[in-house]
């Protein structure tokens, strides 16, 4: 069809669905052997164009698509992720910053809360610091699905125009919010460790680690909007909600897509632990040199209600799960004492848990990348030091 986005030949066709694949927006399917267009779904953003290996797929645009006018989108939106009725912390921690970055650009911070059932938390986000708060309370919201939230969100942008948008780098928060900037246009900064706004352009200066950890990199978006970032559990700190605070409430009504999977049951998992939560973190690294070693940090856990953090190179090494990992490839943590025994602190690792309240480090070598940051550094064999500290607390438990 001449006024389709893009233009599929099926003489070169061969039925290899890797075009379907690569579409973020499930506008092709497969009629028998061939790929088909749905022209309503299409975006054109071309991925199926770069993805077929056969040339068989070309785009049909005539002309490049108007860009949007940058001084239309005002405000700072935070996405304030919850889970049944339940605002979960990563928003507070991100109105708060979000309340930083509003008034270095002099403008509103607003938040958004996506589900079914959930007017109530409005007033304990504008009471974190939003002046205002879009509520969409729809039933087909009650359980998160990709594109139902994708589809929400985007409705909410196109009306309202949004300069900077920030959501929490966690499972589903990674999960929709690269559809979204995709749908949007716009890019998406991941996993920042900080933000801030440029007093001379405006810009959002979104700070993430590359190139494994070695560098900070900096990053901006200076012709697309929204500026879109996802920030780490924890990274920030919140501030302490003001329940005398005012704002205004916007309940949104939406006509949304119907969701391409349905949940039949969500069951936790009771064995998971979540040390993101945690107060108290005993941590050990590659100074234990076998996994035998890690009950002493247990006993020691256990002793003085904390849990058990490792760094990466003890979960590769298979001594322990993926979930007790600190570090970028891992949690961020902000418990209010960290112990470390034996850890070297690459930078991987000191981007996970630097913003603890006070930071214990243990290791043998003076020279240890962790003690830069330490509240309170210990020289010496992590092997003598642990059961003396483990004696000392079973000492103190038993007199009291």
């Amino acid at each position: 069809m001449a006024d389709t986005p893009i233009i599929i030949d099926s003489g070169k066709c061969r039925g290899c669905k890797k075009c379907i694949t690569a579409c973020p927006f499930d506008a092709l399917y497969m009629e028998g052997k061939l790929a088909v267009l749905r022209p309503e779904e299409c975006r054109a953003c071309n991925a199926c164009v770069k993805a077929c290996p056969f040339f068989a797929i070309a785009t049909n645009a005539k002309e490049e698509v108007k860009q949007a006018d940058l001084g239309d989108f005002k405000g700072i939106w935070v996405f304030a992720e919850q889970h049944h009725g339940q605002v979960q912390e990563v928003a507070y921690e991100l109105l708060s910053t979000g309340r930083r970055l509003a008034n270095d650009r002099g403008c509103e911070l607003a938040a958004v809360v996506l589900g079914h059932n959930i007017t109530d938390s409005a007033s304990y986000l504008i009471a974190a610091g939003a002046d205002k708060v879009y509520v969409v309370d729809q039933p087909e919201l009650a359980e998160y699905e990709a594109n139902v939230y994708t589809d929400a969100l985007n409705q909410l942008i196109a009306k309202y125009k949004p300069e900077v948008i920030l959501a929490g780098a966690t499972a589903v928060g990674r999960a929709f919010f690269a559809k979204v900037a995709v749908r949007s246009r716009t890019g998406l900064t991941a996993d920042c460790t900080a933000l801030s706004i440029d007093k001379e352009s405006h810009l959002l200066h979104q700070t993430r680690p590359a190139f494994g950890g070695n560098i900070m990199a900096t990053i901006m978006t200076p012709n697309h909007r929204p500026q879109m970032a996802t920030v780490r559990p924890k990274v920030f700190k919140m501030m302490t909600p003001d329940s005398k605070r005012k704002g205004a409430t916007l309940m949104e009504a939406l006509q949304l897509v119907a969701a391409s999977t349905r949940i039949v049951r969500t069951e936790r998992n009771a064995m998971s632990v979540n040390i993101s939560e945690a107060e108290i973190i005993v941590a050990g690294g590659r100074g234990l040199k076998k996994a035998e070693n890690l009950e002493q940090l247990k006993k020691l856990a256990d002793l003085i209600g904390g849990v058990v953090g490792v760094s990466r190179a003890c979960v590769d090494a298979g001594w322990i799960s993926a979930a007790h990992q600190v570090g970028q490839t891992g949690r961020t943590v902000c418990p209010k004492i960290y112990l470390a025994f034996g850890i070297s602190g690459a930078i991987q690792h000191l981007e996970g848990m630097r913003a603890s309240d006070t930071i214990i480090a243990i290791n043998n070598d003076p020279n240890a990348p962790i003690f830069g940051i330490a509240d309170l550094g210990i020289v010496g064999d992590l092997f003598e030091i642990l059961p003396m500290l483990i004696e000392a607390v079973e000492s103190k438990t038993k007199r009291q």
